[in-house]
């Protein structure tokens, strides 16, 4: 093969087995676009498809992973006419069908046919139709790439606000400070709420501090955070919002220990499949507790990320530690494997012409 028809790719192959090599430059159909990657963010979700070596809805291994990236045009289909090469664009890793019976409730994020895209971490990647159609933006001069590509999570955590319902002066508490539950102090916060913030490292809360926390509460092991947290609410009585961003049975429990009757909790972290988790269902019903799950975002959440972005209100600096180049992805998931409550790290592919 023609080496400028080659780059460079992080593709899994299994559990584990994430190699850096040379593969086929993705072919750009008549509506898709070929886009040069200019940042690609490591995510908590790739995480678990490296240990797991596998996700039913997302990939088919060996494929190339990452799913949140900006870069260039580099080439667009005969039939694209909303993008010309050379333009800077964000792209999310999904597109509804606006057919089915979800997309008619106006519930996209379940889509029954939505289509996945995967392969940011890599020197090109090909964005399918579907997505160029709804969901790939222009992004302004001023926005950094980095910046651009924090849309895609960020857009997650806006359509859990929105599905929770957080307003103004409302008592938020957000247990678990990784980069997810950072962003969602951080808008909390936008959205006018008070935030108490859980955590078990002082470098997470003084992190969530500074993205305007005022409430900085630590979890240490064996213990329950959740009197402390009702202290700090109005007559002990708990937190109107309480958002759960761990993923485990033990936290989801405490999400529902601290909201006060008529709150509201949002069991964001997705537990491992088929996990089980007691609730107390008296406690439930008798203090009318609501209940929520979010899962992904609309492209209506991933255009208002980009407009928080463009706006300065969402930094991409508070939630990534720091850059490494695509030849040392292995090495950056190696990393991310044996720490807990690391920031991202942007991947800079070499952009080096073939």
């Amino acid at each position: 093969m023609d080496r400028r028809q080659e780059m460079l790719a992080g593709v899994l192959h299994g559990k584990e087995e994430l190699r850096v090599e040379r593969i086929a430059v993705p072919t750009a159909g008549p509506a898709d676009l070929l886009v040069r990657v200019r940042a690609a963010l490591t995510c908590g979700t790739d995480l678990k498809v490296y240990r797991r070596g596998h996700h039913a809805r997302m990939i088919t291994l060996p494929a190339a992973l990452g799913h949140e990236l900006a870069g260039d045009v580099v080439e667009v289909g005969s039939a694209v006419r909303s993008f010309k090469v050379g333009d800077r664009i964000v792209a999310a890793n999904s597109a509804p069908c606006h057919k089915c019976f979800f997309c008619r409730q106006d519930e996209k994020n379940l889509c029954e046919n939505l289509l996945f895209n995967n392969g940011a971490y890599a020197e090109y990647i090909r964005i399918p139709g579907p997505i160029v159609d709804c969901n790939t933006y222009i992004v302004p001069p001023h926005v950094d790439y980095r910046d651009a590509a924090l849309s895609e999570p960020l857009a997650c955590v806006l359509k859990g606000i929105d599905d929770t319902g957080v307003k103004p002066g409302d008592t938020v508490t957000v247990i678990g400070l990784g980069p997810i539950g950072l962003m969602f102090v951080r808008v909390a916060k936008i959205a006018g709420a008070r935030v108490i913030a859980i955590g078990r490292r002082q470098m997470q809360l003084d992190r969530a501090e500074h993205l305007g926390a005022e409430v900085l509460v630590e979890s240490r092991r064996g213990e329950d955070p959740t009197d402390e947290v009702r202290r700090h609410t109005q007559g002990g009585r708990g937190s109107d919002v309480v958002i759960e961003a761990v993923g485990s049975p033990h936290a989801w429990r405490q999400a529902v220990s601290m909201v006060r009757s008529g709150g509201k909790v949002n069991f964001f972290g997705g537990c491992p499949k088929q996990t089980v988790v007691c609730l107390d269902t008296s406690r439930l019903h008798y203090s009318s507790i609501t209940l929520k799950a979010t899962f992904h975002h609309t492209p209506d959440h991933i255009r208002e990320a980009l407009e928080l972005v463009s706006r300065g209100d969402v930094h991409s600096g508070d939630f990534i530690a720091g850059e490494a180049p695509l030849a040392d992805l292995v090495k950056v998931f190696q990393q991310l494997t044996s720490r807990r409550g690391q920031l991202k790290t942007a991947i800079r592919p070499d952009t080096a012409e073939h």
